[in-house]
């Protein structure tokens, strides 16, 4: 770990946004040394007893479009952030800091103008030391919400990778159709294909024609069945998934657009990057490949 590691690695949130932003950074709201008191904890010592827990939160927001009159209705209100600590904190007793940073993170992220949080927790009565968790949370990681009789409901979908030799074996049609039966929307995510490219020597060039390959061969896919539908954006996924739809994902422009995206093309972490950003049921994974370790989502291998 590098001096700049360790230093990030206590830096305040707002630090961290910085440092992650890429080149185009996004406009942030920050609420800094916001303490107020709760009863949590999972230890028998701390039940009935309140503790002062200090949030320091950073929130990366969609950039304004209409003038702003100075209306405080046009933008994510810093009220909206205590408001979303104080509602997690009055909804139930919790025993753990990480369980409560993720429904605060997740209760801004439900705000239109909310794209990224960094958030901080830290107990402040525990010793003489403050202990504490640190979460960063994007859009993107949030589950689809397909309406349902009893309301919105979370939408899962099982993303699965296919090698070459998936691809073009005589059973493919089977194989889906064993992967629709388990009635999940399903993204499928595809490798290089088996033909020669053009070989740049400049990463950033490189990088652009091998996620255009791996297009390709999601359209060689396509050509095999007629279920298999390409799509390249958020909003042609998230239409497929509330119908509980297939298709096949042609990266380039999540990948590239993406503040926080992945750095490289291996096309199985390109993968498992889009299964922990749909909030996937599991990765799904055909053929002899390495899968990168410490993923958020479960990976079977077919």
């Amino acid at each position: 770990m590098t001096t700049t590691d360790t230093e990030l690695a206590f830096a305040h949130p707002e630090d961290r946004a910085e440092a992650s932003a890429g080149g185009n950074p996004r406009d942030r709201i920050s609420l800094r040394d916001h303490v107020v008191e709760a009863d949590i904890g999972a230890f028998q010592q701390e039940r009935g007893h309140k503790q002062r827990l200090r949030f320091n939160v950073v929130v990366e927001v969609r950039p304004v479009v209409e003038p702003l009159e100075d209306d405080v209705d046009r933008i994510l209100s810093y009220d909206r952030i205590t408001e979303s600590i104080a509602a997690e904190l009055a909804a139930e007793r919790l025993n753990l800091l990480e369980t409560l940073a993720e429904r605060v993170a997740d209760r801004i992220l439900g705000e239109p103008a909310a794209m990224r949080v960094f958030l901080r927790i830290e107990k402040l009565d525990v010793g003489p030391y403050a202990l504490g968790v640190e979460i960063v949370r994007s859009r993107a990681e949030r589950p689809v919400q397909r309406a349902g009789a009893d309301g919105d409901e979370a939408v899962h979908p099982l993303v699965v990778y296919l090698d070459n030799a998936t691809i073009a074996a005589s059973d493919l049609s089977a194989r889906l159709d064993a992967l629709q039966s388990q009635r999940l929307p399903l993204i499928l995510t595809v490798g290089l294909p088996d033909l020669p490219r053009p070989l740049t020597g400049h990463k950033p060039t490189q990088r652009r024609i091998d996620l255009l390959a791996i297009e390709q061969n999601a359209w060689a896919l396509a050509a095999r069945d007629a279920r298999c539908v390409v799509v390249a954006t958020r909003t042609e996924i998230d239409w497929a998934m509330k119908r509980g739809q297939t298709v096949v994902w042609a990266p380039s422009k999540l990948v590239l657009d993406a503040v926080d995206g992945p750095q490289g093309t291996a096309p199985v972490t390109l993968a498992l990057w889009l299964a922990e950003a749909m909030s996937a049921t599991a990765l799904v994974v055909h053929g002899e490949v390495a899968v990168p370790a410490g993923s958020r989502v479960p990976v079977k291998r077919a």
